[in-house]
């Protein structure tokens, strides 16, 4: 019986026609419309960074992938359908005039070219679409190298692993994909053309269906084999569940990989019995191939692998594991920047008994003990150096070095004072005023973390602020520079508090009289007009017309404050904009400000990263960088899992004019050679980095905190003890009793450990516990100095030294610590909070904890509630040191005298030398009495140094006598807990001071 004619579907009008074509036009161009305007915005700003190549480089390989892949995946589908069609049956018997198959021919003949066109081409669209994310995955597959390295299975090069066979895979996994769905779409059209009739207990199969049919489930059978190679390397970085390490095991060596060969083999025989119904028409010689390689791979894949886990290994796990353990131990070192060339490990007692004098030559470490903590005192920034309410500091500052005026390397707690877009008020917030007159913070803003202005001997004195040094635009127009480093331009126009808005825009120029705010006089607002490199001009109606679109914002094209000198700032946070100009790079979740070069630039550390290096422990960066200064202000690392890190990049952004200049850290990385090759002139070589920011750039907190992480477990050497987990170390929780997660690692200036000198020395550093237990096991630091820049450092302790934990809970509850600050705090006065917990190695073996208190009022009146310090605690062995300033703490540890030499001037630096803390201050301090000076040594510990007298004259004797006894007056008061006496005895200490300072 032959086939009814199709019926006709019904015509459209031509009205209709129209209308479905114009709202077809609008939805393409909403659709597609932002999407145009963003390349276009994209290609501007590019242009303005000098970047411009990365982003036609990125275009046109996503362009050619999508083209690739779209076509592929397209035209096999599109193969798949044709081949139905042209080969159907000419005449197909149908069941009945209800026959439903029919229905869905007629539908499919009516509109024949949208199913035979539309489907290829929606499917290619959709594949293309999702390959072109894969971008970077071809670029290093086009221009990746050698590592040098071989893989200890199968001897290849891990150049292979990190570059190859990730596109190996992203290739077959689209063909397999394509194939797949041109076998779906050959059978549904050989169903609905007739090729296949379901009809009795049998049905039939036309000779075009079957032949189109075997060759594609051949093809895919062929393509499963290449995936079973594929899996053998693969095994190399997979985590079999149970395993204490990543890589393969005894198991995935000795039953898995063969497994995968034997696998290959039935692949492979499977397919070629596949392809022998294209000559034997027997379909079931086909069928019973496919179930056999179902069941090979349940018993061979999955079976077998299981019983030699179950019976060989797991009853001798250590010896059987022993070898692969070896392996993961030195691929994830090598993996992670832990070899030996780049670790030193050392026995340290941690209780070794220090004397004074001990003490005293630890200047290094003892004058530089930080009281500023960072992740407290922003609000102290904010009362005394915000100026105007749109100025903000953020919650939690940074931490850098620079010579002091003393010549000494001193850590300072620092901080861009940026406008904050979100805090502008009321008529502030008009859009011109928004975009056009509140644009950029002003100034540099440092503070020594070693001292404070004034001594807070009880709450009602007003001491214990940090001692300011604003570098800034004065109220004259001048830059007023008063340090830690020379600044010529302290306008602050990117930066990630100024960025941190929904329109994160600004618009600058001269068009008329300046705009901008900059500054006031006493009797007036002086403004500014930007004058740096940076910023795309929007002179012209074109881009104005693109920038009022892309911010959707009609004050683009009829605000007479924009002209043709106008340009527009945007994408102002400098993680994003050096992400933007790198986007193979991953960024460390920190940036810092720093006066390089007497300019104000942002400091980014840059990471390049896999996620598949043979044997190397696979790591969660958010989980590994989590601690609980992350944690506190939600700023945590993006969820990603790496097997290799290296610090590639070190990256500045000029707070002024936004420049973006990326510098090879370690030129040696092949992963940052490939992308070299990719982008070539865009990350400056290493030797371009220039002294002054050499001298700025730290070792990044993210990556030590995932090497701290992994040398908890990967500073064991035998894969038995490994095995046991016996010598493993845990990060400790930070046991700051506000805190909820780890403690956070610290930077310090403090004596060299990278050489083992006494010289000072600016460290990221880390103690570590024993395995679930609260004692010390170790502790870590990473040298951020030039010469030595990361080289870590490992103290090995052993015994039952107190972790921060302990050593935090016997210092809070020393009975007089407890009732000073239970009278501090009476009746929820003064809110108590504890900074952080340092741990510092002292004498030849000592550790001492030092840990600052701060009070701020507890009242409701937010004006007053700054923290300030009021107290310092430290614990050395089981005694604890207490008392308004690191001098008086370290005296009632070591004895009177011990903190005043410990910290005061260097002996031999000379007559000129100052203690810390006694800089006169730059900007406007919160009022308090001036710090009091640090203990001079006496005469007869200084020795002879020419030009400096050796004797005292009568004056300075007798002044040094009443400094020795107002010093064992504050010894008896500590010792006693009589805070009363203990401040009267410090008030005639700061008395003795100055009159042995005024004698002659």
């Amino acid at each position: 019986m032959s086939m009814r004619p199709g019926a006709r579907m019904p015509k459209l009008t031509r009205r209709s026609r129209i209308l479905i074509g114009i709202a077809l036009t609008v939805v393409v161009l909403l659709l597609v419309g932002p999407r145009l305007v963003d390349t276009y915005v994209d290609w501007l700003w590019f242009g303005e960074l000098g970047y411009r190549s990365v982003f036609s480089t990125v275009l046109v390989t996503r362009i050619v992938v999508f083209l690739v892949a779209a076509l592929a995946v397209g035209a096999i589908v599109f193969a798949g359908l044709a081949l139905a069609y042209r080969t159907r049956p000419v005449f197909v018997p149908t069941v009945g005039p209800n026959d439903p198959v029919a229905r869905y021919r007629t539908a499919v003949m009516a509109r024949l070219r949208l199913f035979g066109f539309g489907i290829p081409v929606v499917i290619g669209v959709l594949s293309g679409a999702v390959a072109q994310s894969y971008w970077a995955r071809v670029q290093l597959f086009l221009h990746g190298g050698d590592f040098g390295i071989t893989d200890p299975q199968f001897g290849k090069d891990l150049g292979f692993y990190a570059f190859d066979l990730p596109f190996y895979r992203l290739v077959l996994s689209y063909l397999f994909v394509a194939l797949f769905l041109a076998f779906l779409a050959n059978l549904i059209s050989h169903y609905i053309f007739g090729g296949i009739r379901l009809a009795g207990r049998s049905g039939v199969l036309s000779r075009p269906a079957r032949i189109q049919l075997v060759a594609l489930i051949g093809t895919l059978v062929l393509l499963k084999a290449f995936a079973y190679w594929l899996d053998r390397y693969e095994l190399l970085s997979h985590t079999r569940g149970g395993k204490p390490f990543t890589g393969a095991g005894y198991t995935d060596i000795n039953a898995v990989l063969p497994a995968k060969l034997i696998l290959l083999a039935i692949a492979l025989i499977c397919a070629a019995a596949v392809f022998s119904a294209l000559v034997l028409r027997d379909l079931r010689i086909p069928a019973i191939s496919l179930v056999l390689l179902l069941l090979s791979s349940l018993i061979v894949g999955a079976g077998w692998p299981l019983v030699v886990e179950q019976i060989s290994v797991k009853p001798n796990a250590a010896q059987k594991e022993s070898e692969y353990i070896s392996r993961s131990i030195a691929a994830t070192r090598q993996a992670y920047g832990l070899t030996n060339d780049h670790v030193t490990y050392r026995d340290y007692s941690g209780t070794a008994p220090t004397t004074a004098q001990q003490v005293a030559s630890d200047r290094a470490t003892t004058s530089n003990i930080r009281v500023l903590d960072p992740t407290i005192i922003s609000p102290a920034f904010t009362q005394f150096q915000q100026g105007k309410n749109f100025y903000y500091f953020p919650d939690q500052l940074s931490i850098d070095r620079y010579q002091s005026a003393d010549g000494e390397l001193r850590d300072y707690v620092v901080a861009a004072r940026e406008l904050n877009p979100d805090r502008l008020q009321d008529n502030q917030r008009d859009w011109i005023n928004r975009h056009t007159v509140y644009t950029h913070g002003n100034g540099f803003i440092a503070s020594p973390a070693n001292t404070v202005r004034g001594i807070a001997n009880d709450p009602n004195q007003n001491g214990g602020y940090p001692e300011f040094l604003a570098s800034v635009v004065g109220a004259n127009g001048n830059v007023v520079s008063p340090g830690p480093a020379p600044l010529d331009q302290p306008r602050v126009y990117f930066g990630p508090v100024i960025s941190n808005t929904s329109a994160d825009y600004a618009i600058v120029g001269k068009n008329g009289a300046d705009r901008e705010y900059d500054y006031e006089t006493n009797t007036e607002t002086k403004n500014y007009t930007y004058t740096g490199a940076g910023g795309v001009p929007i002179g012209n109606w074109l881009t104005r017309s693109v920038f009022a679109a892309k911010f959707a914002e009609r004050n683009f094209l009829f605000s007479n404050v924009i002209g043709n000198n106008s340009k527009i700032l945007f994408n102002r946070d400098p993680a994003q904009r050096v992400e933007a100009v790198a986007p193979w790079l991953t960024t460390d979740s920190t940036v810092y400000p720093a006066i390089v070069n007497k300019r104000m630039v942002w400091i980014i550390d840059g990471y390049t990263t896999l996620d598949n290096y043979p044997y190397s422990e696979l790591t969660s960066l958010s989980s590994a960088t989590a601690d609980s200064n992350e944690v506190a202000v939600n700023r945590l690392a993006p969820d990603k899992q790496v097997s290799y890190i290296r610090n590639s990049v070190k990256a500045t952004v000029d707070a002024y004019d936004g420049t973006v200049t990326l510098y090879a850290q370690d030129e040696s990385d092949p992963v940052l050679k490939a992308w070299m090759s990719v982008f070539p002139g865009t990350v400056k070589p290493k030797s371009d980095i220039t002294p002054d920011l050499a001298a700025h750039l730290r070792y990044p907190e993210d990556l030590f905190k995932v090497q701290r992480m992994l040398l908890a477990k990967y500073h064991v050497d035998d894969p038995v003890t490994f095995f046991s987990t016996s010598d493993f170390w845990d990060v400790p929780l930070d046991p700051n009793p506000t805190a909820s997660s780890y403690q956070p690692p610290y930077y310090i200036v403090a004596k060299d450990l990278a050489r083992n000198t006494n010289s000072s020395s600016f460290q990221l550093t880390s103690a570590m516990n024993r395995f679930r237990r609260d004692f010390l096991a170790a502790y870590i630091s990473a040298s951020s100095d030039p010469d030595t820049y990361g080289r870590i450092t490992v103290l090995t302790i052993p015994g039952q030294v107190n972790g921060p934990k302990l050593a935090f809970n016997a210092i809070s509850t020393d009975t007089a610590v407890s009732q000073d600050l239970g009278v501090i705090g009476r009746d929820n006065q003064n809110r108590i909070r504890w900074g952080n917990l340092l741990t510092l190695p002292v004498g030849q073996g000592g550790l001492i904890y030092v840990s600052p208190v701060y009070a701020s009022p507890g009242t409701s009146d937010a004006a007053s509630s700054y923290p300030r310090l009021i107290r310092v605690a430290m614990m050395y062995n089981d005694k604890v040191g207490y008392g308004p300033t690191v001098s008086t703490a370290l005296d009632g540890i070591f004895g009177a005298g011990a903190g005043a030499t410990a910290t005061g001037p260097a002996p031999a630096s000379g007559a000129g030398s100052q203690p810390p803390g006694s800089r006169p201050p730059a900007a406007a301090p919160p009022p308090a009495p001036g710090s009091a000076p640090e203990v001079p040594t006496p005469a007869a510990a200084v020795p002879a140094t020419p030009g400096v007298p050796t004797t005292l004259s009568p004056a300075k004797s007798a002044a040094l006598t009443d400094i020795e006894t107002a010093l064992g007056a504050v010894q008896e008061a500590q010792k006693n807990g009589n805070f009363a006496d203990y401040g009267d005895a410090l008030q005639r200490l700061d008395d003795a001071m100055k009159k042995y300072e005024a004698a002659k």
